[in-house]
């Protein structure tokens, strides 16, 4: 009985020496530069979002927020690394649908848990979908289009920034949920696809709003719809898919913030309320304003972690039914 009693408060001097060290790990952090791993390309719309973000983060932290690109894999090749790093406040990861959801069933060789290998922190931004056209076409709205889609199955096509990249599984909901046919073209990246659009050698995409709007109000291009729940601030004309009877099709690319796995508590609250002040930011709310998102104010912590189990299960069955499968 005595060595039982030795044992127990042996663990319990261990327990509290184990909360101590976290809590003290909270207290000094950070005491140097944090990366922020983006695991995408330099140039883009992730890019673009994520160095204001991290220059304002870094304000608010009293320490320098250092982006590291490392694209590859639809973002999995960087995030796996991250995954990887010490679990000590030092290395943020840029989750987003594709890296934390959709990649798991588009990828063999995934190769982390979106929720065992990471500590959920808080959401960034939430980025919706506008369907577009070259104006020349002879579907002008929604249900022109489908009822051309179904008269001629699979003779439409359908551009895309990439193979599983959200312009391409965007399309494939659309698909489901309106009962038609089409056919992908992807491309390596937005803008040639986007220019073969316009040069009429597609028919259709969705891509971004702060990517295709320009070529819209400057008439080259015609937007049908966007995949978001409410309309856009910054184009109220254009229709919501459920207002035009699919709401299985809204579909949003969001984006959050998440620390390795065994991460202290402590570290992962203090950068959340960090994340907390900026994503309300007058300069980041015109930057996400800008990019026609909207941001996630209240998405962290077990919430964060909740929303990342659901979307996981969604996306599988979205890809599952459109037969999308990448190397």
């Amino acid at each position: 009985m005595k060595k039982f009693l030795q044992r127990a408060f042996a663990g319990f001097i261990a327990a509290c020496a184990c909360i101590g060290a976290a809590q003290a790990a909270g207290d000094d952090w950070p005491a140097k530069p944090i990366t922020f791993v983006v695991p995408f390309t330099p140039g883009g719309i992730t890019d673009n979002f994520s160095r204001p973000f991290s220059r304002l983060l870094g304000n608010k932290l009293g320490q320098p927020v250092i982006v590291d690109n490392r694209p590859g894999a639809g973002g999995s090749i960087g995030v796996e690394w991250a995954s990887r790093q010490p679990p000590d406040g030092y290395t943020m990861i840029y989750g987003t649908s594709g890296t934390h959801a959709a990649n798991l069933a588009l990828y063999n060789n995934i190769r982390y848990d979106p929720v065992k290998d990471f500590v959920p922190v808080h959401g960034l931004s939430n980025t919706p979908l506008i369907l577009v056209i070259n104006p020349s076409r002879p579907f002008k709205t929604v249900p022109e289009l489908i009822a051309y889609a179904k008269a001629h199955p699979g003779q439409l096509n359908f551009g895309s920034a990439g193979a599983g990249t959200g312009t391409h599984l965007t399309a494939e909901l659309f698909q489901a949920a309106a009962g038609i046919k089409m056919t992908h073209v992807p491309y390596k990246g937005s803008n040639p696809a986007l220019t073969d659009l316009m040069g009429g050698n597609l028919d259709l995409m969705f891509d971004y709003p702060s990517v295709v709007m320009p070529f819209v109000q400057a008439g080259r291009l015609k937007p049908l719809v966007v995949t978001s729940k409410e309309r856009l601030t910054a184009a109220p004309d254009i229709p919501t898919v459920g207002e035009l009877g699919f709401p299985n099709a809204e579909s949003t690319a969001w984006s959050a913030v998440f620390l390795p796995a065994k991460t202290p508590p402590a570290i992962a609250k203090r950068l959340g309320d960090a994340i907390a002040q900026v994503v309300v930011d007058p300069e980041m709310l015109r930057i996400t304003e800008k990019f026609g998102s909207m941001p996630l104010k209240d998405l962290r912590d077990d919430k964060l972690s909740e929303f990342v189990k659901t979307e996981m299960v969604r996306w599988r069955e979205i890809i599952q039914q459109s037969g999308a499968k990448l190397n």
